[in-house]
């Protein structure tokens, strides 16, 4: 058995991307295919595509749509040494792959120099659109855009998202409360697009610049967190799902507003996921949250400068009283790595 696949790093994600028709219609024969391309289980994956990391075992799954949006696209994330399949959540870092995607498979046409792509994200019914480049009606990847965490630039793509206000949980405080506290720990429980528990670093005491091998110790204390808070957020029993995110934050030491520290769920992140990102800021933006006081914010209208493991991840994020989203955007990159055939483990 074959089937057609294009592996793609969007933002600093990598993932196959299919697109739905190639793939079966039935859930359970789908995830179980998927377990086997990726790999799954292998905490190295090394019959599959995985790369044996959250960040780089995920899958978007493409398909034509209807009315006001031009493709769906539904997320999924793929276990490890687990076999699990994961469409909990959304993910805005392969989100940055789907449109050029959908005009590489004839889903969508090229629309002058640039196209806009509107995308609904499946996991969340929210939307997205998504601008790149397409000279010549044909995508093109190359371009002087650097992020942070991936090496060398790429073309940008510009990410602008809507709707994304409590898209998981119903609403962007889930709690109903800007602070809670969960075993003694304030922390601001938010969905802007991705559930996340905010807290500072120094609650768990670290300072929030630590290399991700000194923070393995970590994780039965953000599990007991994170569960605890799945349970505050609507979200039921959490401990086999990769949400909520749990981001520590610091003051920032590199020109930026805030300094991050994310875990998914358990291991800490490379860098931070997009939308993770915008909830964190969202977060921060308001008055009383936990970690309000260290961050810096830029003025009004600027960027603000998410500093992560890798460096930092700009966002915008404009709230009306409320509070209320109104927009958040994001620039990323991403770039075809290869077109063609996977063939699954038996």
């Amino acid at each position: 058995m074959s089937v057609r696949c294009m592996l793609m790093r969007g933002g600093t994600s990598k993932g196959a991307y299919f697109v739905a028709s190639d793939l079966p219609a039935d859930p359970a024969e789908r995830d179980d295919l998927l377990l086997r391309i990726m790999g799954t289980p292998d905490p190295r994956q090394l019959d599959g595509l995985g790369g044996a990391q959250p960040v780089t075992s995920k899958v978007a799954i493409v398909s034509p749509a209807e009315g006001d949006r031009d493709v769906d696209y539904l997320f999924l994330q793929v276990g490890i040494e687990d076999a699990t399949v994961s469409d909990r959540q959304t993910c805005g870092n392969l989100l940055a792959g789907v449109g050029q995607f959908a005009v590489e498979r004839g889903l969508v046409p090229a629309r002058g120099d640039r196209t806009s792509v509107r995308v609904r994200m499946v996991n969340t019914d929210s939307i997205a659109v998504a601008t790149f480049a397409t000279p010549g009606g044909r995508v093109d990847y190359q371009g002087t855009t650097a992020i942070s965490g991936v090496p060398g630039t790429a073309a940008p793509v510009e990410l602008e998202f809507t709707g994304t206000e409590g898209s998981v949980c119903g609403s962007l405080l889930p709690t109903g409360n800007v602070v809670d506290e969960i075993g003694g720990i304030p922390v601001t429980c938010v969905d802007n697009g991705m559930p996340v528990v905010v807290a500072r670093a120094a609650d768990f005491g670290i300072t929030g610049y630590e290399a991700a091998d000194e923070l393995t110790g970590l994780a039965d204390r953000i599990q007991e967190l994170r569960l605890e808070a799945g349970k505050l957020m609507g979200l039921g029993d959490v401990s086999g799902a990769s949400v909520p995110k749990t981001t520590l934050v610091a003051a920032p030491r590199d020109g930026g507003a805030i300094c991050t520290r994310t875990f998914i769920p358990l291991r800490p992140h490379p860098s931070i996921g997009v939308l993770g990102a915008v909830s964190v800021v969202t977060a921060l933006m308001l008055d009383g949250a936990a970690g309000h006081e260290l961050f810096a914010a830029p003025p009004p209208g600027s960027p603000v400068g998410v500093e992560h493991p890798s460096g930092t991840l700009e966002v915008g994020v404009e709230l009306a009283p409320g509070p209320r989203v109104v927009r958040s955007t994001v620039l990323r990159t991403a770039r075809k790595l290869f077109d063609g055939t996977v063939f699954p483990r038996p």
